[in-house]
Parts: structure tokens; C-alpha cells; sequence
């Protein structure tokens, strides 16, 4: 059966539409509880990030949490990951972060993350989403055993903490110029706290939340302001987060994008060279260049890949050793520390590196030389068009064509109604024929 909750990364649409009501929040917290603490008596963590939507979804999760006789924990507005952290850390039952990450204030959605601080795999959100059908069937916690939420105090600066502790007691960025774009989401107080704490000369963008500006021609999806901002203040770096900052990108002193295939393959490098890099390589999902293997080839490190979602490369860096992973949306995780994709983690590494080698962005922060890629997104209504026969002949087709010279990636994005093309090559001439035979393809049946 089809799922009508859950997508790629949790639950998320447009607000007061399905699948993102009250209501689904509320049948989310009953059946996490049944599922996960069906004795009750546990704490369950909750953060959110700056959209107006978001206290009233809290107050649904709160609600149900409570009613089963779980304590909802409050920590506000922090990053993605600091949930994750604090469900580990506290021992708690689960841990839930109210979210739509980069989308713009009119969605939101849910996050969920295991004791141990991991998203649930497919299998058990297979498990959760059948329980929230019947969420409203079953019993409730009995009158003395429901339970009073509470705030928890301290918690962004407890994150703040951990990811300043990855850098070392030494570090020192007082020579570093760095513009910070906040997104006005969920880093906004989080992510200047930590670096002026490291000594870093900061002008940040993106600070002001109102509940409707988050995303809104700022962070890592609308970088033209970061760009022109650190052109205009001479800045040696910027970083821009999303709204729930659990990824980042990095801008150059010369105002151009650094994507996060090159962020990883610099944190890998160095990670490489001081002994600290497991597993023999790193992790990645099939949308990474393949210039990224290439380098960490000559470095004798290998590049495994997953399918798309920074969970399915967690997944795998625990199955198989990795501590390093991400995406080249700029998801990155580091597990010595994390447990999930983590923006101002992998920021302070980008920054520790350009602090200790005194190089420019532009010099560090281009590991290798990209092979052409072209990514086009392509809205559809009705059928999917993957599920087209025609669709399938033209992309065995055109596979075929580039045999190993190329590779080609069209997926259904889980949280819209897009098809996603990716085609890439060695030759830029035969990159760009396979992508315009899919790409004409799928337009014909979208």
C-alpha cells in the first residue's frame, strides 16, 4: 500500500493540509507511543524550528504524548540535530523535531529520531504509519499516569557545546572574516553563538525569524545575498545553513558556491591525513560526482553510495565503519559526533581546516575537478512518469549510451511532485544528449 504519511524524510506538506494537520501529529505522537513506549513513563524530546506552524504542531505532539502517559520535553528552536543529540543523550523514548527543513513557512512536517538518535528505517515507519490509522481505536494512559510536559533549559547551548568540543581546545578563528546565513531558521541563535565563542569576526544574514520569512530568499537554497555579502565585506568565507540547519553550503571569498561534494571531499582529506578517517573512505549517495571518487581514489579511499536520503547513508556508515558521510545537497554527518546530516558540525570542520592552513576558500575548498553534471527537476500531476513504458525505453537507452563513462539518476522526490533528472559523464557533449533524451521523455508523460 501506498504511504500516505510518511515520504523520504519524515512527514512533510503544506500546513493544515494532509498529510500535515494537527491531526496527523496528534496520531503520530498516540502511535509512537504505543510503538515505541507502550508502558509509558518515558520522556520524548521535541524541537522545532522558526515557522509560524510550528507551536501549533508542538502543541499536538505535546497533547499526545501526554495522553499516553510519556513527558513531552520542550527544547524550542534549535537545529535538527540537537534533537537527535539530546533523544541520545537523555535516554529518551524518541525524539521528534517539527520541520520543512529548506521548503518556506506555508509546510512544515516531522522528523523522528530513535533512542539512539537515528532516523527510523523504511520498515519502521511502515510500522508507525499503520499505527497512526488506528491511533484514535485504542486506550489511553489512565487518569494519575498522564503527564505534565516540560522545557528543558540549556539544551541549544548544551549542541553548541558538542559541536565546538569537534575542533579542539586550541582552535583559534579570530583571523577568519565569516558571513553566516541563518536562513532565519533554526540556527539563528545557535550557529553565531558557537563561532564568536571560537573568536571568529562574523556578519550574519538570515538572524531575524518572524515566522514567515524562513527560507525566504536566504540560506542554502537563495545564497544571492550570502554571495554579495561576502563580497561586500572582503569575508574569507560563507556559510549558509537551511531552516532546520542539518546542512550547509559554502560560499568562497570570491562569491562562488562550493557544493557538498567538495566539502566532504576537504573534511575527508583531513580527516584522512590525521589518522581519524574509518572505514577506508566515506559515504555518499548516487547524486555525488564522480570526481569526488576519483579523489578519494588517489588518496587509496573508497566512495560508497547509497540511494538518496542523508538516513540511508547513515545507515550505512553504521552497518559498515564509516564515521563520514553525506550528501551533495550538502547533508554531511559526522558520527564520531552525530548522528545525523549536521550544518554547524560540518561548517566548524570547513572553518578549522581554512584557520589552520591559512589558504583561501577558493584553493581549499576544490578538492577536484567535477565531471560535467546536470541536474533538471520536473513538475508533474497525475501518474508518475518513471512508471511510463516509453519513459523506461528512452533511460535504458540512453544508459546504455553512456555505458561506464556516465551514469544517470531519475528519481520521484519524496516531499514534491517533481521527477528529478541527473545525468553525468566524462564528456560534457554526451552528458548532455543522454539528459535531453530522459529529460524530453518525462515531459511527455509528466
Amino acid at each position: 500500500m501506498a504511504r500516505q504519511f510518511f515520504g523520504t524524510d519524515g512527514i512533510r506538506g503544506r500546513i493544515n493540509r494532509k498529510p500535515m494537520t494537527a491531526e496527523t501529529a496528534l496520531r503520530l505522537a498516540i502511535a509512537a507511543a504505543r510503538t515505541f513506549a507502550p508502558e509509558g513513563g518515558r520522556e520524548v524530546i521535541i524541537g522545532r524550528d522558526t515557522r509560524r506552524s510550528g507551536e501549533m504542531i508542538e502543541a499536538a505532539l505535546v497533547a499526545g504524548l501526554a495522553s499516553m502517559g510519556l513527558t513531552p520535553v520542550r527544547i524550542g528552536v534549535v537545529p535538527t540535530p540537537a534533537v537527535a543529540l539530546l533523544a541520545r543523550e537523555t535516554g529518551a523514548a524518541f525524539g521528534v523535531m517539527v520541520t520543512a527543513s529548506h521548503n518556506k513557512y506555508e509546510d512544515n512536517g516531522l522528523k523522528l529520531f530513535s533512542p539512539d538518535g537515528v532516523k527510523f528505517t523504511d520498515a519502521v515507519e511502515e510500522t508507525l504509519e499503520a499505527a497512526m490509522f488506528d491511533a484514535f481505536e485504542g486506550a489511553y494512559a489512565v487518569p494519575e499516569a498522564v503527564c505534565v510536559p516540560r522545557s528543558m533549559e540549556g539544551a541549544a547551548s548544551r549542541y553548541i557545546g558538542r559541536c565546538v568540543e569537534t575542533v579542539g581546545k586550541g582552535a583559534d578563528f579570530s583571523k577568519l572574516n565569516i558571513v553566516l546565513d541563518c536562513a532565519n531558521g533554526a540556527a539563528f541563535r545557535v550557529a553565531p553563538e558557537a563561532l564568536t565563542r571560537l573568536g571568529a569576526k562574523l556578519t550574519v544574514v538570515g538572524d531575524k525569524p518572524d515566522g514567515v520569512n524562513i527560507n525566504a530568499g536566504v540560506g542554502s537554497t537563495a545564497t544571492g545575498a550570502l554571495k554579495a555579502a561576502v563580497l561586500d565585506k572582503a569575508a574569507d568565507i560563507g556559510i549558509a545553513f537551511d531552516g532546520d540547519a542539518d546542512r550547509l553550503i559554502v560560499v568562497d571569498e570570491l562569491g562562488h558556491e562550493v557544493d557538498g561534494d567538495q566539502v566532504m571531499g576537504l573534511i575527508a582529506g583531513d580527516l584522512h591525513r590525521g589518522g581519524r578517517l574509518k572505514g577506508g573512505g566515506m559515504v555518499a549517495t548516487v547524486m555525488s560526482n564522480m570526481g569526488l571518487a576519483e579523489y578519494l581514489k588517489e588518496l587509496g579511499l573508497t566512495l560508497a553510495r547509497t540511494k538518496v536520503g542523508d538516513r540511508y547513508v547513515g545507515e550505512h556508515m553504521r552497518a559498515h565503519g564509516f564515521n563520514l558521510g553525506g550528501e551533495q545537497s550538502g547533508h554531511i554527518i559526522l558520527s564520531d559526533v552525530s548522528t545525523t546530516g549536521d550544518g554547524l558540525l560540518a561548517a566548524l570542520q570547513v572553518l578549522s581546516v581554512l584557520a589552520r592552513s591559512g589558504e583561501k576558500a577558493s584553493a581549499l575548498a576544490r578538492v577536484f575537478t567535477p565531471a560535467p553534471q546536470k541536474l533538471v527537476n520536473i513538475t508533474y500531476s497525475g501518474a508518475n512518469p518513471l512508471e511510463s513504458d516509453r519513459v523506461k525505453a528512452v533511460m535504458a537507452s540512453a544508459e546504455a549510451e553512456l555505458g561506464e563513462k556516465g551514469r544517470l539518476v531519475v528519481r520521484k522526490s519524496g516531499t514534491e511532485p517533481l521527477i528529478r533528472v541527473m545525468a553525468e559523464a566524462l564528456d560534457e557533449a554526451m552528458m548532455l544528449k543522454a539528459l535531453g533524451q530522459v529529460v524530453d521523455a518525462v515531459k511527455a508523460e509528466a
